[in-house]
């Protein structure tokens, strides 16, 4: 199996930061794209930022220029580096990766189990 724990979420101020971090263990052979999502109450999951093993990003409007995303390919870990935050960025922020398990020669998508970001204006 394949665990993705998230942590690094909390209460901020409206222009602070916050960095999300977000680890995948079990048994991995290798661990493609990862990436952040966020859900805000009442609203779809949509994607916040993702990079793939060779570093590539790719970011929503909504946080260009404000977060960024960064991994360590040797330890699994995926990070969020926000900056500039809104109210508008309050949402339950979830870590996704897709992995090839062991033995496997095809990848699969796994989640976390979420960390609450919440901006106060």
């Amino acid at each position: 199996q394949v665990q993705l724990v998230e942590s690094g979420g909390g209460l901020v101020q409206a222009g602070g930061s916050l960095r999300l971090s977000c680890a995948a263990s079990g048994s991995i052979f290798r661990v493609n794209v990862m990436g952040w999502y966020r859900q805000a109450p009442g609203k779809q999951r949509e994607l916040v930022a993702v990079i793939t093993r060779t570093a590539s990003t790719n970011y929503a409007d909504s946080v260009k220029g404000r977060f960024t995303i960064s991994r360590d390919n040797a330890k699994n870990t995926v990070s969020l580096q926000m900056k500039s935050l809104k109210p508008e960025d309050t949402a339950v922020y979830y870590c996704n990766a897709d992995v090839i398990r062991s033995g496997y020669s095809y990848s699969l998508k796994y989640w976390g189990q979420g960390t609450q970001v919440t901006v106060s204006s």
